[in-house]
């Protein structure tokens, strides 16, 4: 486990964890000396004697010249509080070196893993459920960090305090070292058997049920009409309540094991303090009350520093699940890219030889030895039954797609990975559902733009018809069209999709069943809108999917796909 956790890590961040090491041994030090400085004053409040037989204490008391015990009693514990006080101050800038480190790791792993999953292409998005993919971008990846690297960072530091306050324990007192040793390390062996498979199922369990109510709640809000007119919101309500249900009973019982660590290392102390009174019974050793104080003294810092191994011990199991999604992530290809604006510009055709997909999950090719070919200027139209591969022949030509074998060529040159991005610089498409996101207008048409070219935006919008439109609403191309484009019509989100495609100044324009889902007045007028494009620039190339003959009746080709 460790070995995959450390690979997920990105390598900039392995380097940076040598100083973050640095800074846990630091605070480490640092958390002793807090509990060390208590000693020498136990031992003066419990022996006045010690200011002379104790040379450290005589040379102080001497080289200070304090004058009377009380005197000295007091510069002791002025010192001890001065030093406490830098001591946090440090610690705390340690600590916020540390936080940003662990914060700044899920900052990159979260946008890693989202550039990530986009970058597997087309198929994988469709073979998965966005809301999993949401969840583990947004959550999984934060509890990879705060709950499995922040604990495993805690057990490091407070395990290296530990070490110390054992071997101080050693050097004052081997009974308490001892004690410590035979009491506490039965009660955490007891602790990892009793809850080490419990935590493990009980993450693995709760991260379904939350992808489950993920699911559930993404389905029923893009589904929302229809959910509402089949009057099954009861179902979706019920399976959500169910989900819930697994997560609370989950949650109640990881509450449950939380409580554990606190509970087991006080029945610890509790044990080494009746130990400690038994020897002192039946012992007739005088420092017995010094070595009471002394324990009690290390018992402060070393009953939470059990527990907050514990603790975070029983949160890496909790979470642990969350290294498998991230370590599945390594082998993924980034989806980000250097900026490219340069475009393979189409000036003679598209050749399409011999060309075959078939997806990954599917023993039967798609599209099997298709050869064709688009000519710079046509209009040309594709037709055919549901499932003979159309929108499949678009998304190959998009480049969204790998073909399995045969190849798509641009004036003689292949279309591939190395071009890919230039080819879709140069290419428009309008798909049957247009992708709407919750921005203005502007920002849908000039989609991917920081900068909007106004000009080049109103000539789009006016070539797509949509200006009378845009000039009716308040905020005219500032105005915001909600989710999924909730306050348009299907003609306007189509148009928009039309304007969008024209802003880039395409070489090849695609219409993906376009029309198919408007009523006949709205596609006949989204129809002459095509038809007018296609009549002022004849250097336009045009390609169209559709099921009726109406709008295919402009095409200087119609292919045939069987």
């Amino acid at each position: 486990m460790i070995h995959r956790l450390w690979q997920t890590i990105p390598s900039a961040f392995r380097r940076r964890a040598v100083w973050v090491a640095v800074t846990i041994f630091l605070r480490a030090i640092l958390n002793f000396v807090g509990v060390a400085m208590m000693i020498p004053l136990l031992m003066i409040m419990l022996d006045r004697d010690s200011i002379a037989t104790t040379p450290l204490f005589s040379e102080v008391y001497n080289g200070v010249g304090f004058s009377s015990y009380e005197g000295f009693v007091c510069g002791v514990c002025a010192a001890i509080v001065t030093v406490i006080l830098v001591k946090n101050i440090v610690v705390i800038a340690l600590y916020r070196f540390e936080r940003d480190y662990i914060y700044s790791l899920y900052s990159t792993l979260s946008t890693q893993l989202f550039s990530r999953y986009f970058g597997r292409g087309l198929g994988f998005v469709k073979q998965n459920n966005s809301a999993v993919l949401t969840r583990n971008v947004n959550v999984v990846s934060l509890l990879f960090v705060a709950g499995v690297l922040k604990p495993i960072a805690t057990i490091i530091g407070e395990v290296m305090l530990l070490a110390l306050l054992f071997v101080a324990l050693v050097c004052y007192s081997p009974m308490a070292a001892l004690l410590a040793i035979v009491v506490f390390t039965p009660i955490m062996a007891l602790f990892y058997i009793a809850v080490r498979r419990r935590l493990n199922d009980i993450g693995t369990k709760e991260n379904e049920a939350q992808r489950i109510k993920s699911r559930i709640v993404a389905e029923s809000f893009r589904g929302y009409a229809d959910i509402e007119i089949s009057g099954a919101f009861d179902q979706m309500l019920s399976r959500f309540s169910k989900a819930m249900d697994e997560v609370v009973t989950l949650r109640k019982r990881s509450a449950t094991l939380g409580m554990l660590p606190q509970m087991f290392t006080e029945v610890g102390l509790a044990v080494a303090l009746a130990a400690l009174l038994i020897i002192s019974l039946y012992s007739k050793a005088e420092n017995m009350s010094l070595l009471f104080g002394i324990f009690a003294v290390a018992a402060v810092r070393l009953i939470p520093s059990m527990r907050n191994i514990l603790a975070s011990w029983s949160a890496i199991r909790l979470n642990a699940y969350s290294i498998d999604t991230m370590a599945e992530a390594e082998d993924m290809v980034d989806a980000e890219q250097k900026p490219c604006n340069g475009r393979l510009t189409l000036n003679d055709k598209v050749t399409i030889e011999h060309l075959s997909f078939t997806f990954e999950d599917s023993a039967t090719p798609t599209i099997s030895n298709l050869t064709m070919e688009i000519r710079k200027g046509e209009r040309l139209g594709i037709r055919g039954a549901s499932g003979v591969g159309k929108t499949t022949l678009f998304n190959l030509l998009l480049g969204l797609y790998r073909p399995t074998s045969g190849r798509i060529a641009i004036d003689g040159t292949t279309l591939d990975e190395s071009n890919r991005r230039e080819w879709q610089n140069a290419i428009g498409y309008v798909s049957q559902h247009v992708f709407i996101a919750d921005m203005t207008l502007a920002q849908n048409i000039a989609l991917g733009e920081d900068n909007i070219d106004t000009e080049r935006l109103n000539r789009a919008i006016e070539l797509a018809d949509i200006k009378e439109f845009i000039d009716s609403l308040p905020e005219g191309v500032e105005s915001r069209i909600g989710e999924q484009g909730c306050r348009l019509s299907g003609g306007q989100r189509q148009r928009i999709g039309i304007a969008r495609a024209l802003y880039k100044g395409c070489d090849i324009l695609l219409f993906d069943e376009a029309t198919s889902s408007l009523d006949n007045h709205t596609e006949e007028n989204i129809n002459n809108a095509i038809r007018r494009l296609s009549t002022n620039n004849r250097e336009l190339t045009i390609v169209v999917i559709a099921h009726r003959e109406s709008s295919l009746e402009y095409c200087d080709r119609i292919i045939t796909m069987e």
